[in-house]
């Protein structure tokens, strides 16, 4: 039986990473597109590429150009493309809007036109990665399918376009093209600005005395977290329906950040106690000293406040469900943070 091949873009990243080895265990043929830098970024998938070189490769290429995408699409030929690159740092984009708006919607019209002028339009199924910033400004709780969106950032923005966009080419030329809304999906591979590594890690180096203080945005920020390793199954799952259609991909549980912060140090066996109302609530240590506080620079010029999915449709017709608790997660986190920081360490001695 011949091997399905997979293309992913943003192979480098978190989703890209993990939804690599999913593949790899399914038996596919895994190409991954990065972007020429002066710096290695491969360190998330260095692993993979030593233990599948016949069955994965690497690509130059780029989503802003338009030349590149279509080259790649026509030489690999690939059954599945994965599209999950994205300038993803929701605060980033209100400093760079331009280059957002160029990465993360232009760059989903630049795949959805490699596709359809490839002359493989029947045969390439597409998943284009949504998220929940879409839904912004939320004006249902629980978020569906069918909830308005109501962006509040250049980021989500964006990715609304991309959205709709992928929808229409499916219309317009019966693509197989898809969209998964996915919710905020963690992992020890996050990188290391986002919130949950944030305070994994900030708090790891506080417990082994490398940091004195965590410095917070919105503490009262609620999220629906699950794993990346379970997110990246539901991609696969999507693309192995009959039609194509769109998945809200959630726990349909929610947490506050200040809720994840106690859970890491908890896992730590770090004692702390709040004091203080608003975003003046700090946390102090055992010695009465500060280790956690807010500070508003970290905050959005709009903020969102309350995210929740109901992942009804995806669990009844991908028969998907998430494995991993929002406890296991942290300690999961907590544990690969410990180790890089102890690795390090030992390096510098």
């Amino acid at each position: 039986m011949k091997k399905k091949i997979a293309l992913i873009f943003g192979i480098t990243g978190q989703d890209g990473s993990y939804l690599a080895e999913f593949l790899l265990k399914k038996k596919y043929e895994v190409h991954g597109v990065k972007r020429k830098s002066s710096s290695l970024n491969t360190e998330r998938i260095d692993h993979i590429y030593e233990k599948d070189k016949s069955l994965f490769h690497l690509h130059y290429g780029d989503l802003t150009d338009a030349i590149s995408i279509n080259r790649l699409i026509n030489f690999i030929k690939p059954d599945e493309i994965y599209n999950l690159a994205a300038q993803s740092h929701v605060a980033v984009s209100f400093i760079i809007p331009n280059y957002t708006a160029n990465v993360d919607a232009i760059g989903c019209l630049n795949i959805l036109e490699g596709i359809k002028s490839s002359g493989l339009l029947k045969k390439i199924k597409y998943y284009q990665a949504g998220t929940s910033e879409m839904f912004g400004k939320v004006t249902e709780i629980p978020q569906t399918e069918r909830t308005s969106f109501y962006p509040r950032s250049p980021y989500g923005v964006s990715k609304v376009f991309s959205h709709w966009m992928t929808i229409n080419y499916r219309e317009s030329y019966k693509m197989f093209a898809c969209n998964g809304i996915l919710f905020n999906h963690e992992s020890p591979r996050r990188g290391e600005t986002f919130v949950t590594r944030k305070i994994t890690l900030g708090l790891a180096k506080i417990k082994l005395g490398m940091q004195k203080k965590l410095v917070l945005g919105n503490i009262y920020a609620k999220r629906d977290w699950g794993h990346a390793k379970d997110f990246v199954e539901a991609q696969w799952l999507i693309l192995q329906q009959k039609k194509p259609d769109d998945y809200v991909i959630a726990t349909g549980k929610q947490y506050s950040v200040k809720y994840f912060v106690n859970l890491v140090a908890k896992e730590l066996k770090i004692k702390i106690k709040w004091k203080g109302k608003g975003f003046n609530e700090k946390a102090y240590n055992e010695n009465n000293r500060v280790i956690i506080e807010c500070n508003k620079k970290y905050f959005r010029p709009s903020e969102v406040d309350s995210l929740l999915g109901n992942p009804y449709k995806a669990r009844k017709l991908l028969k998907w469900k998430p494995k991993t608790s929002i406890k296991e997660l942290a300690k999961e986190m907590v544990q690969e943070d410990l180790k890089i920081l102890s690795a390090n360490d030992k390096k510098k001695r």
